[in-house]
């Protein structure tokens, strides 16, 4: 799976014109879907003249389920919602919505003709996202001597691992998420490179985005 790293208040755009109808297609990440509707809203308040903004977004698939919401906004029923869907599908993406914007050029274009527009404007903005690839991950938390966090970060950033959060006491506390491809390489390494003085604690599994 992979999902979008633009932000609803800065999202993808790219736009064009068929038979004199502008489709402008937006494209942002979510957390949830009624973060989908507020951006969808957001992009209606930017576009008062336009006849119609049809959307889809696609949010979870940690479960492997998806939650899958569309709207064709007026259009006739599967030419606007459903092909923008079909595009976030065909990408494998999650966490996403796209809108995209018509004004009508006063041609019509046919159920046929709608579909295509609209699956291309969603194209278009998809393009014109930054992607990133969702990783299945291993959370850690790892206590540390403050002599030996140098060489650990050093550890962490070889297996593409992050760290997440930092506790600074007597010790360093540190939270950490690690590709879980790499996860047994990390385990060991780790015990390796501190002769058994540190172990990482497993703590849980999460999803990251790793940018494409």
């Amino acid at each position: 799976m992979q999902t979008i790293l633009d932000s609803a208040d800065q999202p993808a755009h790219d736009a064009f014109v068929e038979k004199k109808s502008e489709f402008i297609g937006d494209a942002c990440h979510i957390d949830s879907l009624d973060e989908a509707i507020a951006f969808v809203q957001m992009i209606r308040d930017q576009h008062p003249k336009a006849r119609h903004v049809a959307y889809a977004a696609v949010c979870g698939g940690s479960d492997g389920r998806l939650a899958e919401r569309m709207s064709d906004d007026g259009e006739p029923s599967g030419t606007a919602g459903k092909p923008i869907l079909d595009v976030l599908r065909a990408n494998e993406m999650t966490d996403c919505a796209v809108a995209v914007t018509r004004y009508f050029g006063g041609i019509l274009l046919g159920s046929g003709g709608l579909i295509r527009a609209y699956s291309t404007g969603a194209s278009i903005a998809v393009k014109a996202a930054t992607k990133a690839k969702i990783v299945p991950c291993s959370e850690y938390q790892v206590t540390l001597d403050y002599s030996q966090l140098g060489s650990f970060q050093n550890l962490l950033a070889s297996v593409q691992g992050e760290q997440a959060d930092a506790q600074y006491t007597d010790r360093i506390v540190l939270a950490v998420v690690v590709p879980q491809e790499q996860s047994q390489q990390f385990e060991s390494r780790v015990v390796e490179t501190f002769n058994a003085t540190v172990t990482p604690q497993k703590t849980g599994t999460s999803n990251r985005p790793v940018k494409m």
